[in-house]
């Protein structure tokens, strides 16, 4: 892979990583449409660190009064705090994709060329989590905000986020439509849903990029480094769009995109423009 493609599929990452519409998927569509291959499971998590740069960037003021509210609730033992609610279902939210992930790692070790990665996958889970997704914007109640999340909120949204595993899914798309099921704002969704995805990506990237570093050499190295800071620096444009963006607007727009992006991959392999792989 070279700079330039390192660069646009970093730009790929960023834009969809936080957007409801699945950066895996669209990590393996867009450089397979460009005859560029498929980068692969390796490349597609070490470049998520990119994203999470930009998350703890866009959020650290948030963090940092999670952590202080942490740590004064353990020292009053006030469990009932908006803080330590919010610390422990994002702890309790990562469980479930920890777990399938390392099942798929011992069970599905050729995961690359898997079947739930196939084209044919990805555009059948882009419809059928779009059609999710406008049944959670239509029948959702949207009434509460941050300060009501409850530690049952990260759990149910933390076994959403597990079927990210499957490329087309989406990791913020699966959470969001998760959040909107238990009746939160769509921005409250979408905040807890950046917060909820800081250890998952963190620690994925961190497997792909200490299984890949004695693997690639200098080329491949710079790469990988191209594509994270372009990842870095449109995930924190997604970021910041998308908060502002589900303030005052629904998701319909992501609906009807899933929709249409995985009726195209189906159509693309039903004429032969795409292969089934």
């Amino acid at each position: 892979m070279n700079v330039f493609q390192a660069v646009v599929l970093g730009m790929v990452q960023g834009l969809t990583e936080f957007l409801p519409i699945s950066s895996s998927a669209h990590l393996k569509v867009v450089p397979v449409a460009l005859h560029w291959g498929d980068p692969g499971v390796a490349f597609t998590g070490i470049i998520q660190l990119g994203s999470i740069a930009a998350v703890l960037w866009y959020f650290w003021s948030d963090l940092a009064q999670i952590t202080t509210g942490v740590i004064k609730s353990i020292r009053t033992s006030d469990y009932e705090s908006t803080e330590f609610r919010m610390a422990l279902g994002i702890g309790l939210g990562t469980l479930p994709i920890i777990f399938f992930g390392l099942l798929i790692k011992k069970f599905i070790p050729d995961y690359d060329n898997s079947p739930l990665r196939s084209m044919a996958a990805i555009g059948c889970a882009s419809i059928f989590m779009g059609l999710l997704l406008g049944i959670a914007e239509q029948i959702g109640k949207r009434k509460r905000n941050i300060d009501r999340l409850t530690v049952q909120d990260g759990i149910l949204m933390g076994l959403a986020q597990a079927m990210a595993l499957i490329p087309g899914v989406s990791r913020s798309g699966s959470t969001i439509t998760a959040g909107l099921f238990v009746g939160l704002e769509r921005a409250t969704a979408a905040r807890f849903s950046f917060l909820l995805g800081i250890p998952s990506i963190t620690l994925a990237g961190l497997v792909e990029l200490k299984d890949a570093v004695g693997e690639l050499g200098d080329g491949g190295m710079i790469s990988l480094v191209v594509g994270t800071i372009s990842a870095a620096a449109f995930s924190y444009i997604a970021i910041a769009w998308l908060i502002r963006y589900l303030q005052t607007q629904n998701t319909w727009v992501f609906v009807w995109y899933r929709l249409a992006f995985g009726a195209a991959i189906l159509g693309g392999i039903a004429t032969g423009f795409l292969k089934n792989s």
